[in-house]
């Protein structure tokens, strides 16, 4: 069977390659990203990359054709798509050479609210996230001494009479809150050592920034090697309505756990994105430069380390379509989820080796974008879970194995 890698991912246009991996499901959505992607090229995300500036353009058109609303329900002004859709949608961006950090974030964090927010709530705010009139784009969980090891985090939130709490504490690694009018914060409303389990006495809120801002809030950006609006951020004593707690109090952790399954499969369809943009140039370029009187890619050491991250993206496309059928069909998906995470993330950043190691040193000019990209794509083995996390919760979850420590 041929492969289509001109529009899949890796031949130049014209090839005698005809058909698709698995299927281009959703195509008119594919084609609509594609189409808006085209507006946004290289030079426009290394000014923003150099500057470090938020792509406001790009985040306006994705939200003006509906495509960051849609995991929201029609009742709410979003378009109710499943989750294979938006796995599409963060997918093709990558693909093009854009990026979707700046605003993936949108799609699944109301996930929470979706599932867990009273009636009021969500009445309040989903409309307006589906509009994009409110961005709600920001969650404040990891902090600076308790890292990945959520529930040992120290922000408390303290019960102020009835009808309010106070945050104070402080988060690391809390991305696009410059750009957010909302953000969820996990904060614990109940001390550690008076709750039996570890992963009690958290709750989730959500938080008026702008507001905020004037009672005690403080967000300062984070220069990082991508550009990916990071800040960390401080509660001196911040006053958030008790109407603003989500679900019941205590019950926090299992919330954002309940989240944690989308955000795995979403970001796993961004890694899959950018290794089809690996592969497709790697090919390309392997395919036309010629040195010592042939292409590149006829040498062996140039075209197996390109074929072998077209495997590996290969399998884990499968996996990860497989733990967004199950999300779909609202059946347990944590083993696939973390599956296609680990998979995808590796097989991006395999790509992005074989492509850089092929351009070689034109890889390192920024005209290329490919420098942007291999940097940009190293991110997915660290955040929002690294590789080694997933590797626990396999052994231990999964396989049955002791906790590890």
């Amino acid at each position: 069977m041929a492969i289509d890698l001109g529009r899949g991912y890796g031949a130049r246009d014209g090839a005698a390659l005809t058909a698709v991996p698995v299927g281009e499901d959703f195509p008119d959505i594919r084609d609509g990203v594609r189409a808006v992607c085209a507006n946004f090229p290289g030079t426009f995300w290394r000014k923003h990359d150099a500057d470090e500036t938020y792509p406001v353009e790009f985040v306006q058109a994705l939200t003006e054709a509906g495509y960051l609303a849609a995991l929201v329900p029609e009742q709410y002004g979003g378009s109710g798509l499943p989750m294979r859709a938006a796995s599409v949608i963060l997918e093709e961006i990558h693909a093009t050479g854009c990026n979707a950090g700046a605003c993936h974030a949108q799609m699944y964090i109301m996930g929470t609210l979706l599932k867990h927010g009273s009636a009021e709530q969500k009445a309040k705010y989903l409309p307006g996230i589906a509009a994009g009139k409110i961005r709600l784009q920001a969650f404040a969980v990891t902090e600076p001494t308790t890292g990945s090891d959520t529930t040992q985090l120290k922000t408390r939130a303290v019960k102020d009479g009835n009808d309010r709490y106070r945050i104070s504490g402080q988060k690391v690694w809390t991305s696009r809150a410059l750009a957010s009018d909302v953000m969820l914060v996990l904060a614990r409303t109940t001390p550690a050592d008076q709750v039996k389990r570890r992963s009690d006495g958290l709750s989730v809120f959500l938080l008026d920034i702008a507001e905020a801002l004037k009672n005690g809030l403080t967000i300062r950006k984070l220069p990082t090697m991508i550009n990916h609006q990071t800040t960390e951020v401080f509660f001196d004593n911040v006053p958030v309505p008790a109407a603003n707690l989500i679900g019941e109090p205590d019950k926090g952790f299992r919330y954002i756990l309940d989240g944690l399954n989308a955000e795995r499969i979403l970001v796993a369809s961004e890694c899959l994105g950018d290794a089809r943009y690996f592969i497709r140039k790697a090919s390309i370029y392997a395919s036309e430069r010629v040195v010592f009187n042939r292409p590149i890619g006829q040498n062996q050491g140039i075209q197996f380390p390109i074929a072998r991250a077209y495997g590996e993206a290969r399998a884990a496309d499968l996996m990860n379509r497989t733990a967004a059928a199950l999300f779909d069909a609202g059946q347990p998906c944590g083993e696939e989820a973390n599956l296609a995470k680990l998979l995808a993330s590796e097989a991006s950043w395999n790509a992005a080796e074989a492509c850089m190691q092929t351009h070689g040193g034109f890889g390192y000019a920024r005209e290329f974008d490919i420098e942007r990209k291999w940097r940009e794509t190293r991110i997915f083995q660290i955040a929002p879970i690294s590789t080694n996390l997933i590797l626990s919760y396999l052994g231990e979850h999964v396989l049955g194995m002791p906790r590890s420590y």
